[in-house]
């Protein structure tokens, strides 16, 4: 009888801990980030232009691979969305409740259209 309850709380606790430690680590990166350009702005020559180029690369992959995630996530939703119409079709034939599967498929397609069509290009 205690078991879910200690688990509840072991994992809310976990999670608790787990987005603290992101968002700490994601300030410490603008931190670093911003004192980065401030240090740039102070200098010139040579330095700091191959700092900014860093930082423009940096940049680039980030983008690419928020792209990337976006097509696998479509991908993933779209192949749930074909599961869930195949499983529906075949456990209820004579009712069209299989239709209801649309629903994660067309997000799935919507995720999938987005890094093709109309998300900016990333240079390679």
């Amino acid at each position: 009888m205690l078991v879910p309850i200690v688990g509840s709380i072991a994992l809310f606790s976990f999670l608790a801990i787990a987005t603290w430690s992101d968002a700490r680590r994601k300030e410490r990166e603008a931190y670093y980030r911003s004192e980065t350009l401030k240090k740039i702005s102070e200098s010139s020559g040579e330095a700091a232009k191959s700092t900014l180029e860093l930082m423009r690369e940096q940049e680039k992959n980030f983008a690419k691979r928020r792209l990337e995630g976006l097509k696998i996530g479509g991908l993933v939703t779209t192949a749930v969305g074909i599961g869930v119409m195949v499983l529906l079709r075949g456990l209820v034939h004579d009712d069209p409740v299989y239709l209801a599967g649309l629903i994660p498929l067309l997000i799935g397609v919507a995720l999938l259209a987005y890094p093709f069509l109309l998300a900016p290009k990333v240079e390679e």
